[in-house]
């Protein structure tokens, strides 16, 4: 799936539509009072420093404060279940991982349905991973990895960060499409994986960008390729997955906001207007880029558009799998 960004055309338009717009909008009183926007982590992650980006902007474009509220739990879940449940009027959103918006429902039971109890607002960031190999391995490109393991099967390994991560799914449909038998790793947090990476005790991973650019600028790792399917305007140099060995591979993995199912569209239009806003200021963007992270603005069409790509491409996957957490 391509990620969904606005085109320079589309942004344009999009932002002259809710300009003309924004006077009735005003008119109907909203916001009235702070807005919450729930992170599920706790502070001084990347989806907290997005969040933390993104407010200041958003609370000039509104008139009101855009108050950061952390509520960890459940893998994210509990500020899932937070905001779904709050009034929908738009003063309580949720900035929300993919893997909670669509990996969750599919590999445990939730108390809410984020298909239908939330609605998008705009994808805000995209969080990208980065193919890396130790740097005494001799690969240089993805193919270099398959034909490894096409040669050694059973015996390469790869790490991840948890059930349903954004690079536990990397490392699957790698595999999967390859049609490689590899050995892949859980690890109780990103930091780790590239601890073993660093020390060669793992063969390759997709950790987050914030988590290993740090060692691929010191050479303590390879980066072979970015898991998207375009080149990440941070490392341009880098390329794609699928352009270096597997055509069609694709795993994004972007945050967007979300409100309550039922919230009015006077107000999920104004939402979108600040966070569009802030998603394409210099400032905004600055910030992000030294986090390792893209901003990713889009109209609400879009959103939707992406989750239903990301369900439809992610369920056979988590099938074949068999990814399942009981409770």
């Amino acid at each position: 799936m391509t990620q969904p960004t606005l085109g320079r055309r589309g942004l344009l338009a999009g932002t002259a539509a809710v300009a003309l717009a924004s006077p009735a909008l005003a008119q109907s009183g909203f916001p009235d009072r702070p807005v919450r926007l729930v992170v599920g982590f706790v502070p001084g992650g990347a989806t907290d420093i997005s969040a933390r980006a993104i407010a200041p902007k958003m609370s000039e474009v509104l008139g009101q404060p855009v108050v950061v509220e952390n509520r960890p739990g459940a893998g994210s879940n509990l500020a899932s279940e937070i905001v779904a449940r709050s009034p929908a009027d738009g003063h309580t959103i949720l900035l929300a991982t993919l893997g909670a918006l669509v990996i969750s429902p599919m590999i445990m039971r939730l108390p809410v349905d984020p298909a239908k109890d939330l609605v998008p607002i705009s994808t805000g960031v995209n969080l990208f991973n980065i193919m890396v190999t130790p740097a005494e391995r001799p690969w240089r490109s993805p193919a270099d990895v398959i034909a490894a393991a096409k040669a050694r099967p059973g015996e390469l390994s790869w790490g991840h960060s948890g059930i349903g991560s954004a690079p536990q799914l990397a490392g699957l449909l790698f595999s999967q499409m390859a049609g490689l038998d590899t050995i892949g790793v859980a690890y109780r947090g990103g930091g780790l994986v590239v601890t073993d990476l660093v020390s060669g005790r793992l063969d390759f991973g997709f950790p987050t960008a914030p988590s290993v650019l740090p060692q691929v600028q010191a050479g303590q790792v390879r980066a072979l390729a970015v898991p998207t399917a375009r080149r990440s305007r941070l490392l341009p140099d880098v390329p794609t997955v699928a352009e270096s060995g597997l055509p069609g591979y694709d795993v994004p993995s972007w945050y967007g906001l979300v409100a309550p199912a039922g919230t009015p569209d006077a107000a999920l239009n104004r939402l979108n207007q600040a966070a569009v806003t802030a998603l394409n200021d210099p400032g905004v963007i600055e910030t992000l880029a030294r986090a390792g992270l893209e901003a990713l603005p889009s109209t609400r069409a879009e959103m939707a558009q992406a989750l239903v790509a990301e369900r439809e491409k992610w369920g056979p996957v988590i099938r074949n799998s068999g990814i399942r957490i009981e409770g």
